[in-house]
């Protein structure tokens, strides 16, 4: 069945880009819902944006969705990755800025608070999207790809010159909260480099050593080091759940992601959509749903950090 959070989880800190501060409230929402979120902030135009595929206007760094009217919602990758692994489809997200709170760079502390509210099963069946056939988009060496598997299970590979990241690869099923205990509290990350460009494009404005692991050649600056020895590549497939999620249900398919980024995520999903026959909208079984993200979680699988 369809599920939202059983009440209001409500987030406080900064945007990572843009460097304001921003409160952000998950509320319970009826089944058929989906996932919407309303700018309290804005006044005069319409405020809400779904939570989907089709309002993604911006995906270079970070995941933005905007509506007709310019209201904008940005790096909502995360917290969506959360409700995802959480197995939350419905949801209404009320936030007074236009960026939503880094935290600590990971979905850990959004799986933390969804947690410690619980989920509320609704009366609706759930529907899932089963894929029927690969679809594959590229992009130079950079490819993301879509194929018939019984659960949903990512696959991601990537190449970074700095020895602190190197080749990683890592291949995951999201069933029996995998994305709880091996993906969740890895944080986004990026080189020295990269953070003073992006601030002499005025981006990365809120980040900082505590909320990004941040590498320069060989050495990790962030204190602390890496909580996993391939951080970066758990946190691209925590990306890449996150984006899928903007499908509006459940995936049943492997995704395949080699240097693949937000922008060519999206543009996966808008490729299966395309064509009728590369999918089909099937209600879920029990055997299904005991596989999807968020089946059978508990406390226990919160990560420490969170």
């Amino acid at each position: 069945m369809q599920t939202t959070i059983r009440s209001t989880a409500t987030f406080t800190g900064h945007g990572l880009h843009s460097g304001l501060r921003a409160r952000m409230s998950v509320h319970p929402a009826s089944a058929e819902y989906g996932i919407w979120f309303r700018r309290t902030d804005v006044i005069g135009r319409d405020a809400m944006v779904q939570a989907h595929w089709s309002a993604v206007s911006n995906a270079k760094l970070c995941t933005v969705i905007s509506n007709a009217a310019g209201t904008s919602v940005s790096t909502i990758e995360h917290i969506m990755a959360a409700l995802a692994g959480c197995g939350i489809q419905n949801a209404l997200i009320e936030i007074d800025g236009p960026e939503v709170p880094i935290l600590d760079g990971s979905s850990a502390p959004f799986v933390a608070g969804i947690m410690a509210r619980g989920v509320r099963v609704l009366d609706a069946p759930l529907r899932l999207f089963d894929v029927l056939k690969p679809v594959e988009v590229r992009e130079g060496v950079a490819m993301a790809r879509l194929e018939p598997a019984p659960t949903l299970e990512i696959d991601f590979a990537i190449d970074f010159a700095d020895a602190a990241i190197g080749r990683q690869q890592k291949r995951l099923s999201m069933s029996n909260g995998a994305f709880l205990r091996e993906l969740s509290d890895s944080r986004t990350f990026c080189r020295q480099a990269d953070v003073e460009a992006m601030r002499a494009n005025g981006l990365a404005l809120g980040g900082n050593y505590e909320n990004a692991v941040v590498v320069e050649g060989e050495r990790v600056l962030s204190p602390g080091g890496l909580r996993h020895a391939d951080e970066a590549v758990r946190h691209k497939m925590l990306d890449a759940l996150g984006d899928l999620a903007l499908a509006g249900a459940p995936i049943l398919g492997r995704y395949t992601g080699n240097r693949a980024g937000h922008a060519m995520t999206n543009r996966l999903l808008r490729a299966l959509f395309a064509d009728p026959s590369a999918y089909r909208i099937v209600d879920s079984t029990d055997e299904q749903r005991r596989r999807l993200p968020g089946a059978g979680i508990d406390r226990t699988d919160i990560p420490a950090v969170a």
